[in-house]
C-alpha cells in the first residue's frame, strides 16, 4: 500500500508518552531541527541559519527519528477526510472531520477511561477516534493480521461509525440504545451497526483507490484477513472453543468480509443499509 500518496490530516492528537499533549499535528518540531511537511508526509532537516547558535566542539546535531506510525495514521485519516468530504458534498452536506487521538498508556476519552492495549474505538460523545498504535502489533502477534491495508481498514471502520451517525444511517441502533433495548446477538442491531461500519470502510477504500491508485497486490486480502480475524465466531472459537451466537456484537467472519467487499465493490453508501435488508 502506497499510503504516503495521501494528504496528511491535521486532526491527529498525539498523547503517547513523551509527546506534547497540547500539540496536534500541524507543524511538529523536534529539537528545533525537523518539521513535518504537510504536503509530502516527510521529514526535512533544517540547516542552521546565520541566526542559529553555533555548535560547540564535540557536540553533534542529531536528526529526530521518523515517527512512521504517526505519519501512517495521518495519511489514512487525511484520505478518509478527502473521500467523505466529497461523498457528503454530493448530497449537499458538510463532512464534520473527527479527531483521532493516539495514546499509549491509557486515555480519558469522552466515553470514559480506557487502558492501554485495547482496540481502537469511536466515541460519539466528542466525535473522536481513539487508537493505541500498539494494538497493531497485538494484531500481528496474536491474530496474525499484518499489513498496512489491514491497519488502514481498522481505522476506516472506526471512521465508518462516525459517518453512519452523521448521516443517520444507524438510527435504529441509536433508538434502541436510547430506550435500553437488547441489541446484542446474531443479526442484532449492534451486529448490524458494526457490519455497516465495515461496509462504509469498503466504500472509502473504493474511492481512495480510484483517486490514488495506491493498493498493491495482496492489500485487499490483508483487509479481508483482518475483517475475518475479528469476526465473533472466529474469536469465540479461538478463545473459548465454542460459539455462542446470542452474544455476538460484530458479526461473523463471513459477514464482516461480505460487507467490506460489498462496500469496496459498489462504492456507494446506499449499499450499506444493513438495517433495512436481510444480513447474509
Amino acid at each position: 500500500m502506497l499510503w504516503n500518496k495521501a494528504r496528511p490530516s491535521e486532526n491527529v492528537n498525539d498523547l503517547r508518552q513523551g509527546k506534547d499533549a497540547r500539540q496536534s499535528t500541524g507543524v511538529i518540531l523536534g529539537a528545533g531541527l525537523a518539521i513535518s511537511l504537510a504536503g509530502a508526509g516527510l521529514y526535512s532537516v533544517l540547516s542552521p541559519s546565520s541566526d542559529s547558535p553555533e555548535l560547540q566542539p564535540g557536540v553533534e546535531m542529531t536528526t529526530p527519528a521518523v515517527d512512521t506510525p504517526l505519519l501512517f495514521v495521518k495519511a489514512i485519516l487525511g484520505d478518509t477526510e478527502d473521500t467523505w468530504k466529497q461523498l457528503f458534498a454530493e448530497t449537499g452536506q458538510l463532512y464534520p472531520e473527527p479527531t483521532l487521538t493516539l495514546f499509549g498508556n491509557g486515555v480519558s476519552s469522552g466515553c470514559g477511561y480506557v487502558g492501554s492495549g485495547g482496540g481502537p474505538f469511536y466515541c460519539p460523545a466528542n466525535k473522536q477516534i481513539y487508537l493505541d498504535p500498539g494494538f497493531f502489533q497485538t494484531m500481528a502477534e496474536r491474530y496474525s493480521v499484518v499489513g498496512d491495508f489491514a491497519q488502514a481498514y481498522i481505522i476506516a471502520h472506526e471512521i465508518g461509525h462516525h459517518v453512519q451517525i452523521e448521516l443517520g444511517l444507524s438510527q435504529p441502533l441509536e433508538d434502541a440504545l436510547a430506550t435500553r433495548q437488547t441489541i446484542t446477538g446474531d443479526n442484532g442491531l449492534e451486529v448490524r451497526g458494526e457490519l455497516q461500519a465495515d461496509c462504509l470502510a469498503g466504500v472509502w477504500a473504493h474511492h481512495a483507490q480510484q483517486r490514488l491508485k495506491w493498493l498493491e497486490t495482496g492489500d485487499v486480502d490483508e483487509a479481508l484477513n483482518a475483517a475475518g480475524a475479528f469476526g465473533d465466531d472466529y474469536l469465540q472459537q479461538a478463545q473459548k472453543g465454542a460459539i455462542t451466537p446470542e452474544t455476538f456484537s460484530h458479526g461473523t467472519a463471513q459477514q464482516r468480509k461480505h460487507w467490506f467487499t460489498r462496500g469496496f465493490t459498489e462504492g456507494k453508501v446506499d449499499t450499506c443499509d444493513t438495517f433495512g435488508i436481510a444480513v447474509p
